[in-house]
């Protein structure tokens, strides 16, 4: 059976019921968290989530395409009890209740990471999570499109097939998506310039199509989507950025997110989470640029 595939999800279910609506950082524009579930409630979805996790096993042939079944607290404590153990004192006792980030946010960090890194088995969990948590499915699927530029079409298009099937189960039809075109945001010319004029001069000599793109599609389009808000985009930029250790591109993205209204304690948080979702070499990578955009920033 194909145990070794070691999911935190039902641990996270644990945690979200933890967390709470009282996770909000002062300041914090995202709408607010759904309110805090019982335990009544909680006991009812560890079994629920237990017994999928077993009917999931025993319908996985030896040949199937299907995702591996979620594994239980229980399965982890067969494979590896240390990593049981940090999960329910460290990450669930610790990291999600911490004030500096909302659910939401940190539903949106954790999605980002896991689309970035291509990490599916985690994502039928997350998705659901984050609709908890209070991200619109506009929202999740604007998510999936930007990522589509800034971790790779193949990445993207490997978490369509899991929302598809998330969003089928929840009854999410195509009226609460976004349109594929509209209206867009008003754009920051001054700002706009500025960028443009540093690309033309970096990348033109180099891949003038690449600036074309660049510009047209991403700044004069991608980012002018209003199914994201802004600081929202950025936050799925800068998580997918330190994700995957680009971190060349995270002084522009973080400087740019903080205009856009994410402040530095929610800035330093975000890397602790992604701390354990993309693993800490990624976190401490991203460090040095960080605290350089920290230090510059005005006072």
């Amino acid at each position: 059976m194909r145990r070794n595939f070691l999911v935190l999800a039902l641990a996270m279910a644990i945690s979200h019921v933890a967390c709470g609506a009282d996770n909000n950082t002062t300041g914090h524009t995202s709408p607010e968290p759904p309110p805090e579930v019982s335990s009544k409630q909680a006991d009812s979805m560890k079994t629920r989530l237990a017994s999928q996790s077993s009917d999931q096993v025993d319908k996985l042939g030896p040949s199937s395409n299907a995702l591996p079944p979620v594994p239980t607290l229980e399965d982890l404590r067969m494979v590896a009890p240390a990593l049981a153990r940090y999960t329910e004192g460290t990450l669930l006792g610790d990291l999600w209740k911490r004030p500096e980030l909302s659910p939401r946010d940190r539903s949106i960090i954790t999605v980002a990471a896991l689309i970035t890194r291509n990490q599916t088995i985690e994502m039928p969990y997350h998705f659901n999570l984050a609709l908890d948590n209070g991200v619109k499915p506009s929202e999740l699927s604007e998510i999936i499109t930007h990522l589509a530029f800034y971790s790779g079409w193949a990445n993207a298009t490997s978490a369509v097939a899991v929302a598809k099937d998330v969003f089928s189960k929840r009854g999410i039809g195509s009226d609460q998506l976004p349109p594929a075109s509209g209206e867009h945001l008003p754009i920051d010319e001054a700002a706009e310039a500025q960028r443009a004029a540093r690309v033309e001069q970096d990348v033109g000599p180099v891949a003038p199509g690449l600036v074309q793109y660049t510009s047209d599609l991403l700044f004069h389009d991608l980012w002018l989507r209003p199914a994201l808000a802004p600081r929202d985009r950025s936050l799925v930029t800068v998580s997918a950025l330190i994700a995957s250790g680009q971190v060349a591109q995270i002084t522009y993205h973080l400087n740019r997110a903080m205009d856009n209204g994410l402040t530095k304690a929610q800035a330093s948080e975000m890397l602790t989470q992604l701390a354990f979702y993309a693993g800490w070499p990624k976190a401490f990578s991203a460090i040095p640029v960080v605290k350089d955009v920290f230090e510059k920033r005005p006072k």
